[in-house]
């Protein structure tokens, strides 16, 4: 719901570069009307829109109020990382190509050319890195396995690249000897690059098997170990970004059909992975299976306009739930198949481009899922807007007819499209567990970035956005969500895909000037490692406190950091600021010499 200052307000268009493809919306005034009817009348609809649970009461508007209190006991906190992001050593060891590897190498595709190629050399840091997770108290960590580095070409038979099984043996082990929980993502994007150049990737239904085999792999040689299996991360941006859009891995733009066709051969995987840790492995390794799903709060922007309440209940189901709920219920949401069903008939086809499950499949998918993962970064404002239905210009964007804004009010430190709105991630939260019958939920991912071209490690930014999202997921968890832990996006700053290295996410700064890469603390650990101690916030005084700490910490630290980068210069200044600076007093010398001479 609006709050009343934005009656009327003048909304900004999405900018959203990581998302490319999304059209622009015009702006807009809203003409809401600030009355108790309207409001009541709002509500209604929402309800019967979203089914809301009871005992979250979607008509209060008190988006500034904090509270206080601590969270359940057992609620576990950790942080993230993904392989290709951080682990760098791209060739090394029997490690094979990834679709990350080949398409980062092309000019072009990222910022400044960046690679992952070295990134946070995590292959060979990952002790120094456990060290900063036990400083911080975490008490699990999440991260990815490459696929080409322990199955090269990505398929089984072909070879078992052993090196790659001791690293990932390793950091399990050392994590556990830490008393860290390793909650581990089997596909974080990096896809073998021969799977793609062989069969297309993901539009092709043998990777199923292919990713049971490699999912199957670390069953049989981690799930002694790994009790927390999350199978796909946010598959929308594979999906999406990697087939409609082409700005990530692959790079391919098939616009109208390459995101479902992926989406469908993905989720179909996903059960699939499931089905065989449950049959094969569950009853003697107790563990757990789950997805880690990315999805924005979609509010409306009239909430008297029915369409607007509708568009944004679709902007959700186009996003989270066109995954989350073939899952939970077997089958894509209703909307989706309605809306691409119907531009797809309006286009003259004679199917859906939205794939369709069988019978079959839809018995074979519905629960499998023994945990949610969610990554939740930000909110947009919804209103509907109609795209017409045509060969050209169809896309998984238009078929949704809604238009994306932000109120420019809103905190944008980094990211373009990632602004700091904590209220929706609490009314996202309560959407799944009303929509999924209340499931166990692991935040997977959540944090804000910077995008500066000096070093900062006083982020005074980072620590508000965390003391308020972390607020709004305690108030969700006394809503009744069942929320069972905590991932902070993420350990270290990393290569950022599209983006390279220009944005950081991280709570340790990482100088990726320095071939050794070292990691500083940003003032956000400080402020993160205290919510951990407490297990909450105890009280305003008391939080008030820990951000001057952290803030007073980190003015120290950045002394530090402003004289390591020189030292690690030295050499480029030793052979080329000093025989410069050499040569101009000789050239002065003679000329003040000339000078005196010419006086005589």
């Amino acid at each position: 719901m609006l709050p009343d200052y934005l009656i009327p307000v003048l909304l900004t268009p999405v900018r959203d570069r990581s998302r490319t493809g999304r059209d622009p919306c015009c702006r807009l005034w809203s003409n809401m009307l600030p009355c108790c009817a309207v409001r009541v009348c709002h509500v209604l609809m929402l309800v019967l829109c979203l089914s809301a649970a009871e005992d979250f009461d979607w008509t209060k508007n008190n988006h500034d109020s904090f509270y206080y209190g601590t969270f359940p006991t057992g609620f576990s906190w950790g942080a993230g990382s993904s392989a290709y992001q951080t682990e760098g050593a791209w060739d090394k060891d029997g490690k094979g190509l990834s679709i990350w590897d080949v398409f980062s190498h092309k000019k072009g595709k990222i910022q400044q050319n960046d690679t992952g190629d070295s990134s946070c050399e995590g292959y060979y840091k990952f002790k120094d890195d456990t060290s900063l997770m036990k400083e911080l108290k975490l008490n699990h960590y999440r991260f990815s396995i490459s696929w080409p580095r322990i199955i090269p070409t990505g398929v089984k038979s072909d070879h078992i690249n052993e090196k790659g099984i001791q690293y990932y043996n390793e950091l399990i082990d050392h994590l556990l000897e830490n008393k860290i929980t390793p909650i581990v993502t089997l596909y974080h994007w990096d896809l073998p690059q021969v799977l793609q150049e062989k069969y297309g990737g993901w539009q092709n239904i043998s990777m199923i098997n292919h990713f049971n085999e490699f999912a199957n792999l670390c069953f049989e040689r981690f799930g002694n170990r790994v009790k927390y299996w999350i199978t796909f991360n946010n598959p929308w941006s594979v999906a999406v970004e990697g087939y409609e859009t082409g700005e990530h891995a692959p790079g391919l733009r098939l616009r109208g059909t390459g995101a479902y066709k992926a989406a469908h051969h993905i989720i179909k995987a996903h059960a699939k992975v499931w089905h065989t840790y449950d049959t094969l492995w569950r009853g003697k390794q107790q563990g757990l299976v789950g997805i880690s799903l990315s999805g924005d709060w979609g509010e409306p922007v009239d909430i008297t306009n029915q369409k607007d309440i509708e568009a944004a209940e679709r902007y959700v189901q186009f996003y989270l739930g066109w995954f989350a709920t073939p899952v939970f219920h077997g089958d894509y949401p209703q909307v989706m198949k309605d809306f691409v069903g119907r531009k797809s008939v309006h286009q003259g086809l004679g199917t859906s481009r939205l794939p369709m499950f069988s019978p079959q499949e839809k018995s074979y998918m519905k629960g499998t899922c023994d945990f949610l993962g969610i990554g939740h970064f930000t909110t947009r404002y919804i209103t509907h807007k109609s795209y017409p239905s045509g060969r050209s210009g169809t896309s998984y964007f238009t078929d949704r007819d809604l238009a994306e804004l932000v109120d420019p009010r809103w905190p944008d430190p980094g990211s373009e499209w990632l602004y700091s709105v904590p209220w929706g991630f609490r009314r996202l939260l309560n959407f799944v567990k009303t929509q999924y019958g209340n499931p166990m939920i692991y935040v997977t991912e959540n944090g804000v970035s910077e995008k500066m071209s000096c070093t900062e490690l006083c982020d005074e930014w980072r620590i508000q956005y965390y003391k308020d999202y972390i607020n709004e997921m305690l108030k969700a968890i006394r809503d009744g969500v069942n929320v069972k832990g905590y991932t902070a996006w993420s350990l270290l700053d990393k290569f950022e895909w599209d983006e390279g290295y220009s944005e950081r996410f991280g709570l340790y700064y990482v100088d990726f000037r320095n071939k050794n890469k070292p990691r500083y603390p940003k003032a956000s650990v400080q402020f993160y490692k205290r919510i951990i101690s407490f297990n909450g916030f105890p009280n305003q005084r008391e939080v008030e406190n820990w951000r001057r700490k952290a803030v007073e910490t980190c003015s120290s630290s950045n002394q530090l950091l402003a004289a390591d980068p020189l030292t690690s210069h030295m050499e480029m200044v030793t052979e080329i600021v000093v025989p410069t600076v050499c040569t101009l007093c000789i050239l002065l010398s003679a000329i003040f010499l000339m000078f005196l001479l010419r006086r005589n």
